[in-house]
């Protein structure tokens, strides 16, 4: 059976300190209200990973970076590697968020570099891929998201592709308040289950948790969730107030 998850993307928001009372806020709600079998996972900034990770229950509450190095180590002033984030006691990372492909010009090669690493020191990545709006109306969003996925994790072993998470978020439904229609979401998610197929064979498709980004919240989430090839949600802007991140934790 697939994991489903849950993954807030806390992006560049919150300072140490309200980052912490957050995992906390989210940690306790999870305790004492359960996530009935949900994978949850805290996508935080660099600065707030080792005191998140200090501050919950990681049997319950997982931590992950938003991002990490496409070096392993050396002269790459501001850059945080692979390996050092697994020092943190954190579990997971994002890789290829259309912001960092957008705005930070992050390539396929250096994304195939990123999963490499990750994977080398122990992160489950989950691994983002998605289309613009001009993509979406031309109706070419399977062959958009086809090639970032066979430039990248493709090219992975059987064994090191099911590692990976994969949350599918078009660009146009992230942080606008406009969701993808439940046909939309699951329709492209079955088709990215489909190209795994071809790919790696049924069994890995079948095991392989696909997530839903872009606009989720506690309103939509279980219309989402309901469907048969979404196994969960990368959870923006919804993942900053415990209430609705639980909400959406209990959307199943």
């Amino acid at each position: 059976m697939r994991k489903k998850i849950v993954a807030g993307n806390w992006k560049c928001n919150t300072s140490l300190q309200e980052g912490v009372e957050l995992a906390k806020a989210v940690n306790n709600a999870v305790a004492e209200k359960g996530a009935k079998d949900v994978t949850v996972v805290l996508g935080v900034p660099f600065t707030h990973i080792t005191k998140v990770v200090e501050n919950v229950d990681t049997d319950r509450i997982n931590v992950s970076s938003q991002n990490c190095a496409a070096e392993a180590k050396g002269a790459f002033t501001g850059e945080v590697a692979a390996s050092m984030v697994k020092s943190t006691g954190a579990s997971h990372v994002i890789l290829g968020h259309s912001e960092r492909r957008d705005y930070y010009n992050e390539t396929s090669e250096i994304l195939n570099k990123k999963v490499a690493l990750a994977l080398e020191n122990g992160l489950t990545p989950i691994y983002c891929c998605g289309e613009a709006l001009e993509i979406r109306e031309a109706n070419k969003q399977n062959e958009f998201v086809k090639q970032q996925l066979e430039e990248t994790i493709f090219n992975l072993s059987a064994e090191d592709f099911s590692k990976i998470v994969i949350a599918y978020e078009p660009i146009w439904a992230i942080g606008t308040g406009v969701t993808a229609s439940t046909e939309q979401a699951q329709d492209t998610l079955a088709y990215i289950r489909s190209i795994i197929a071809e790919k790696f064979g049924n069994e890995i498709a079948e095991a392989t948790s696909i997530l839903y980004g872009g606009s989720c919240n506690p309103k939509n989430a279980s219309e989402l969730f309901s469907q048969k090839d979404i196994d969960g949600g990368l959870i923006g802007g919804a993942s900053l107030k415990a209430d609705d991140f639980l909400a959406i934790i209990n959307a199943y």
